[in-house]
């Protein structure tokens, strides 16, 4: 623990200004959270995050930072390399060097997609795409040079502030499409565990509380397939536009897509603490925080 206050956890949060930083920051609330932005903080800059760690010599670095979009990655795969994979290596390390754990927010994109029931922590990895490979590389970074370390693997993360505009989320896409009248095509045959991310930062925090280290697979309850995730936001939100359905061959995105990515919350269970919300509840109260719709009182 850091010597200004040995009852709490100092915390390094990177990339503060994304969805999952923000839900994070809350559920930090009472810890000692120094949060920087991705403008503050290249770290695919090996020599500006050694400053920093050096200088702010945390207890735990959370690092959800990453080029996110299949697509975007496919298409510019340096790019991704260099903050997926490298800028984890940077993180760890710096982290070995002071001494602090590291929490790395990685992906369901690190399996293939093949399974047929959900993949656990110990299952073979076998990524298919840019995003999945470079995220792998991260994480076997971080296991190999941080003793003490998390790796948290969500899929389909939605969460943040209402910004229809900027669409960075799945749900906000849907919600900006709909209010310009726009018909939304969404795949049929990828089926997936959809993930809030106040749900995931509050399981994060109870990792690092506790700490808990090693992977964990961090999802709300259930699964679906990305039409049926649309199919949900529309009703609760009273969407009006049109919800078409599709193959993932239609779309010819450039990134491969897992036709399967449900998780198994292996290290969960084993804790006693598998009790994330269904995702269908997650949706509702995603869509209250927003101001859409009322709030749902989760058991």
């Amino acid at each position: 623990r850091s010597s200004e206050d040995a009852s709490l956890v100092k915390i390094l949060l990177i990339g503060a200004n994304g969805q999952l930083a923000a839900s994070l920051r809350t559920a930090l609330a009472d810890e000692k959270v120094v949060a920087l932005p991705r403008q503050s903080l290249d770290i695919s800059d090996a020599a500006a995050v050694n400053e920093i760690i050096q200088s702010v010599r945390p207890d735990v670095v959370i690092n959800p930072a990453a080029i996110r979009r299949p697509d975007d990655c496919e298409v510019t795969p340096e790019r991704a390399f260099a903050v997926n994979a490298i800028g984890a290596r940077n993180l760890a390390l710096a982290c070995r060097s002071t001494g602090s754990a590291l929490a790395q927010v990685s992906t369901d994109n690190v399996f293939d997609g093949m399974a047929t029931s959900p993949y656990f922590e110990d299952d073979a990895t076998n990524p298919v795409n840019v995003y999945g490979i470079s995220k792998l590389a991260g994480e076997q970074f971080v296991k190999e040079v941080v003793e003490r370390h998390y790796i948290i693997r969500p899929s389909a993360r939605f969460g943040g502030t209402l910004d229809r505009a900027r669409r960075s989320n799945f749900v906000l896409t849907l919600l900006g499409r709909d209010s310009e009248g726009l018909d939304t095509q969404v795949v049929t045959d990828q089926r997936l565990s959809p993930t809030y991310t106040e749900d995931l930062a509050r399981k994060i925090a109870w990792l690092i509380r506790r700490e808990v280290y090693g992977i964990c697979h961090i999802t709300n309850a259930g699964d679906c397939t990305w039409y049926e995730f649309a199919r949900v936001v529309f009703e609760k939100a009273g969407l009006r536009s049109r919800l078409i359905p599709v193959t993932t061959e239609a779309l010819g995105s450039p990134a491969r897509r897992l036709g399967y990515a449900v998780l198994g919350h292996g290290l969960l269970e084993r804790m006693n603490s598998d009790d994330l919300p269904p995702w269908e509840d997650a949706v509702e109260r995603y869509l209250h925080a927003l101001g859409l719709r009322p709030a749902v009182t989760v058991a």
